[in-house]
């Protein structure tokens, strides 16, 4: 019994010593403010602070910035989604806390 103690105890130290990594968190962001309010999530295993680009495709083939959303992101990968009326840009971060606000706001 007091061996399986002494294991969690250590499992806890252990996993202790990685700092813990915080990100902002909103489904609705644009121009420095969040429309639904702004939370905070913290990174577990695998995960990774995301920004992702919401772009509207105009009649002349261009896109114009629509909003961001804001979230913590399991297996995130940097990319750009394009279809008839949206592109989307994901950008994942995880080397400092609330890396995901999106740049120019």
């Amino acid at each position: 019994m007091s061996l399986l103690f002494l294991l969690g105890i250590a499992s806890l130290v252990w996993t202790s010593n990685e700092p813990t990594v915080f990100c902002y968190e909103c489904t609705r962001y644009h121009l420095g403010l969040c429309y639904d309010g702004m939370r905070t999530c913290n990174l577990g295993n695998q995960q990774s602070c995301a920004t992702e680009n919401i772009y509207v495709l105009t009649v002349k083939g261009r896109s114009a910035y629509y909003y961001s959303k804001l979230s913590c992101m399991t297996n995130c990968e940097d990319g750009n989604i394009l279809t008839f009326e949206l592109r989307r840009e994901l950008i994942c971060c995880k080397h400092n806390n609330y890396c995901n606000i999106p740049i120019g706001s």
